[in-house]
């Protein structure tokens, strides 16, 4: 017999993925309309959107659309919580875009670290290189072109699933590198009984396969999600106490899935190999 918490989570999960697709068809409809503005003004735009996860894209940029996952709008909090984080350094993030996958400079046999230097303190992250490749060469990569300094973590989920989602520069849950980057690592030997372990960081993507582009999710409490979200990180024991602070503060909705109460922008994001 299933467990009235077992129910909850089975429909926290159903929720969670019902909420991606709705999301998806929501952004082709934009993206229809915005193509026929652009043909009447008789420019060509070119843009792109990252999708969903949570948190969790390789093309020409012109064909397919970007992942990561979105915030879902919802009404000012009744109470909230003290902000528990530092404010921003000074700057805008950037909001540059390229065409294609970045070609593979990184090496395979090697150790990569990447470190979240935030308002709320320094998160490290083991890389899986050699398990996930080309999703650790695209960080290395947009890392070095400053893609996620200033750019804020838009998503805090504390029902059902515990993650914090980070990576989109726009701030809105729709923003990506303008390229997608194929699944990997969908077996990995931590990924148990359909749960991706406290700690783990995973790529974002909309619900499709090979459509991850910038956005990623960390997670703070083990949470019951299918393997489909590239596991490509696992987040040091001080970054976990970074982490628990700010999912204390809570989320802005007050339903469990919203912005972080806490002001969590990414001042510098740095990818070392050691």
């Amino acid at each position: 017999m299933v467990s009235q918490e077992q129910r909850r989570r089975q429909l926290a999960r159903e929720k969670f993925l019902r909420q991606q697709q709705r999301r998806t068809a929501a952004r082709r409809k934009t993206r229809t309309r915005n193509s026929v503005i652009a043909a009447a003004l008789g420019v060509v735009i070119i843009g792109s959107l990252a999708l969903y996860t949570t948190g969790v894209l390789k093309d020409d940029g012109s064909k397919k659309e970007n992942a990561g996952a979105e915030v879902t709008p919802s009404a000012p909090p009744t109470s909230k919580a003290p902000d528990p984080c530092e404010k921003p350094t000074a700057g805008k993030p950037k909001t540059a875009t390229w065409k294609k996958e970045p070609t593979l400079a990184i090496d395979k046999s090697a150790t990569y670290g990447m470190k979240l230097a935030t308002t709320c303190g320094d998160i490290d992250i083991s890389l899986k290189t050699s398990a996930a490749p080309r999703t650790v060469n695209s960080f290395d990569f947009l890392a070095r072109k400053g893609y996620f300094n200033g750019s804020k973590c838009h998503r805090l989920t504390t029902n059902g699933i515990y993650v914090l989602q980070c990576g989109d520069p726009t701030g809105t849950g729709t923003g990506g590198p303008g390229y997608t980057i194929p699944d990997e690592n969908l077996k990995d030997k931590s990924l148990k009984n359909n749960t991706y372990p406290a700690g783990t960081v995973a790529m974002a993507n909309t619900g499709q396969k090979n459509s991850g582009g910038s956005q990623f999710f960390l997670v703070f409490q083990d949470s019951q999600l299918p393997p489909s979200y590239t596991p490509f990180g696992t987040v040091s024991a001080s970054g976990m106490k970074v982490l628990k602070k700010i999912a204390d503060a809570g989320e802005s909705t007050g339903q469990g899935d919203g912005a972080p109460n806490a002001t969590v922008v990414v001042n510098k994001a740095t990818v070392t190999k050691s």
